[in-house]
């Protein structure tokens, strides 16, 4: 990954990025990557999207789906100590 220095940042500007790093409770790295996406219009969102475009390739289950593989496969969970002696 690059590294970037910005050089004779505004105080102001800086005071800026400071105080809203603390209040979301982020680093200003982390914050300053932030807005240059958001900037760019490469939001983390956009990048989460991508995900969907596969969804008919993998196929999803709904909630119902969920809980019948759940319930069908509950005694798998179990331990018998007998298979182990």
């Amino acid at each position: 990954m690059k590294s970037i220095t910005i050089h004779n940042l505004d105080s102001r500007l800086a005071a800026l990025i400071e105080r809203r790093a603390k209040e979301e409770g982020i680093s200003m790295n982390k914050l300053v990557k932030s807005l240059l996406a958001q900037a760019l219009e490469l939001s983390p969102q956009q990048k989460l999207d991508r995900k969907e475009n596969f969804g008919d390739l993998f196929g999803s289950w709904s909630q119902a789906e969920f809980d019948e593989f759940e319930k069908h496969t509950e005694d798998f969970r179990t331990v018998n100590p007998v298979d182990w002696a």
